[in-house]
């Protein structure tokens, strides 16, 4: 069927001709807008048929669908444009011609729609941990997965993964608490600050921060986890965990990336001013092996943010949403399964969306060819 002008009607309201196979009757097509929505009504014969949108096409577009695939304005096929119809949209600031350019890309726009839900199923397999993925992936990191080894013609753009994302309710994990696991040195020993808020190096193995931070245990108590993170490459060198905070759990995280290193010579370890990293022991270890200190102001987080940024990463990928972990062994199984994820498998964007040690193996290689 087919609809044609009759006059033009009170505004909102228009008087139109509907075209069948057996006759042609009058009807009346109302439209109102009410806030961000469209509605129009087909009334005809005492009948109704509606049709509603987010904007003024997707309402004519559904009022078509209830009509059995009707056209709602002539001109479609070369017949005279319906003047009733496009002096209404020219009313509401929409053209003719635009509603035709927008019914016209109807399958198109439903392809679209189909190929987001497939990057939907996607997304969510990237975020289910039973099926290899991780939970705590947002929009960049889900991008570069799912652009990781895709041929240009198949690739995404972040702008329209967060857009999917945000429609398919699914986002990274989100968590935020803080505790003070910084114990103030009263010694009087300092360091210079050797970074200067400047968290990046050229070389591995030769910049690292480290910090210390808790993870809260169902009954009460906490463990505490020490961290040495090369600067350049980002990877956890080293690491250590126990249920308290004295000197040994910063150098047993020391001498694990001594370990992992080979050799520490030459390098340089930054962290705060806490009484652990102070303490004589500690500077004893760094000097034996060859490391030299360096801490940032008094009472400033900033000077460290890298370790910060860390902590607060390990806590929320790890507790995924959780307060607690019901038990000490569950916390150590998790947080050694996610420091082996970090290093191998999880992608940074701060050294382009692979994981640590592909970034140590191509910088490498990039450095051993310049030489």
């Amino acid at each position: 069927m087919g609809v044609t002008n009759a006059d033009d009607g009170e505004p909102g309201l228009h008087d139109v001709m509907v075209r069948t196979p057996e006759s042609d009757e009058t009807a009346r097509l109302g439209v109102v807008r009410c806030d961000r929505m469209w509605s129009v009504t087909l009334d005809l014969n005492g009948s109704t048929w509606d049709g509603a949108g987010s904007n003024l096409f997707a309402a004519l577009r559904d009022l078509r669908v209830a009509l059995d695939g009707a056209q709602i304005l002539l001109g479609v096929n070369g017949a005279r444009p319906n003047a009733a119809v496009s002096g209404m949209l020219a009313g509401m600031g929409e053209g003719r011609s635009s509603f035709y350019a927008w019914l016209n890309a109807t399958d198109a726009r439903a392809a679209k729609a189909a190929e987001d839900t497939a990057v939907a199923e996607r997304i969510r397999v990237l975020q289910d941990p039973a099926q290899g993925g991780d939970r705590a992936y947002g929009a960049p990191r889900i991008t570069a997965e799912l652009n990781d080894g895709a041929p240009a013609e198949k690739r995404v753009n972040h702008k329209r993964v967060a857009r999917v994302m945000r429609l398919a309710r699914l986002a990274g994990i989100r968590l935020r608490r803080r505790v003070k696991t910084t114990v103030p040195d009263q010694s009087g020993r300092r360091h210079p600050d050797l970074l200067q808020r400047n968290f990046t190096a050229a070389r591995v193995n030769t910049a690292y921060v480290g910090d210390i931070t808790y993870l809260p245990i169902a009954d009460g108590t906490n463990l505490y986890f020490a961290s040495v993170i090369d600067l350049c490459s980002r990877k956890l060198a080293g690491w250590a965990m126990a249920d308290h905070m004295r000197t040994e759990l910063v150098t047993d995280a020391l001498i694990a990336a001594r370990r992992d290193r080979g050799s520490l010579a030459g390098a340089v370890f930054h962290s705060d001013h806490g009484s652990v990293y102070t303490s004589k022991d500690y500077t004893k270890l760094c000097n034996q092996l060859g490391v030299t200190q360096s801490m940032g102001a008094i009472g400033s987080s900033a000077d460290k943010a890298l370790a910060e940024s860390f902590n607060a990463t390990l806590k929320r990928e790890i507790l995924a949403g959780t307060t607690t972990f019901p038990d000490q062994a569950t916390a150590y199984r998790a947080v050694f399964r996610w420091a082996v994820r970090y290093n191998t498998r999880r992608r940074h964007s701060a050294i382009g969306n692979i994981s640590p040690n592909t970034y140590e193996t191509t910088i490498t290689a990039t450095i051993a060819e310049a030489a």
